[in-house]
């Protein structure tokens, strides 16, 4: 993978992550069109080293509610912080049950299936237009939605299903305030992704693999590319999801599902 390769998928990551739009769907077709030949695990590396960057820069986005959640918890009562966490808590399992038993399956599915990314785009926009006809509330994340919204996570582990698009479509559909939707969507994958670095760290220390020193660069400057893309995109998404404009990416979903599809089928 070249440098700029590196810059321009990390773009990718960074924009997609928080637009609807499913960014490992995008980095698959990227790769291919870029005519990256990474093996699956080497691919699925540098997959993992961009999401940490858009988990980076939701920290950044989010610092000042995370704050108030750190000094809720460490009041050590059973107050609205502390529920926020332990709904966090409760989301993750299904990704992380998903992400132990059956790494092998995934990894497969991140080498260039460009008719898997298509037919799950178009799924993805479909959970987009049923969202944006939503009535608006005021609810708020409970236990049971927790879960339910942790499962949609858990499926989007499949390249071309939004994450953000599948977790806040599904709170939107329980009921859940959109601001709130979008607020849990981005901060519930943050553990998932810091736990997913610490795991690729400990296996390359233990196979002694890794990132060659060659390729150091390219990875940070794919880091690098997608953090900043990550802190435009997320400000952006958070103001559309208020809004109800989601019809858009659900548009655009179809269109490029629709392309890639034909691309694998011709």
């Amino acid at each position: 993978m070249s440098l700029f390769d590196a810059i321009i998928l990390g773009i990718i990551q960074g924009l997609t992550e928080f637009l609807p739009v499913s960014s490992s769907g995008h980095l698959e077709l990227a790769k291919v069109i870029l005519g990256d030949q990474s093996v699956p695990e080497e691919s699925l590396m540098f997959t993992v080293v961009v999401h940490a960057a858009t988990a980076l820069s939701t920290l950044v986005i989010y610092r000042k509610d995370i704050s108030q959640l750190l000094k809720g918890l460490f009041a050590f009562s059973w107050n609205d912080e502390t529920k926020f966490v332990t709904y966090i808590v409760v989301s993750m399992i299904p990704a992380a049950f998903v992400g132990l038993f059956f790494e092998d399956q995934i990894e497969a599915l991140f080498g260039g299936e460009i008719l898997l990314v298509g037919a799950m785009l178009v799924i993805t926009g479909l959970l987009l237009m049923l969202a944006d006809k939503a009535k608006k509330t005021q609810k708020g994340v409970g236990t049971k939605d927790a879960f339910l919204i942790g499962i949609s996570q858990a499926i989007a582990i499949l390249p071309g299903i939004s994450r953000s698009g599948a977790t806040i479509s599904t709170s939107v559909l329980l009921g859940i305030d959109r601001e709130k939707s979008a607020q849990f969507s981005f901060l519930m994958v943050v553990p998932l992704i810091l736990g997913k670095m610490i795991l690729s760290i400990k296996d390359m220390a233990e196979t002694g693999s890794g990132v060659s020193s060659g390729q150091t660069g390219v990875y940070v400057a794919g880091f690098a590319a997608a953090f900043i893309a990550g802190l435009f995109a997320c400000k952006w998404m958070i103001t559309l999801v208020k809004k109800a404009r989601l019809t858009s990416f659900a548009i655009y979903c179809f269109v490029v599902g629709a392309l890639a599809i034909g691309y694998t089928l011709l």
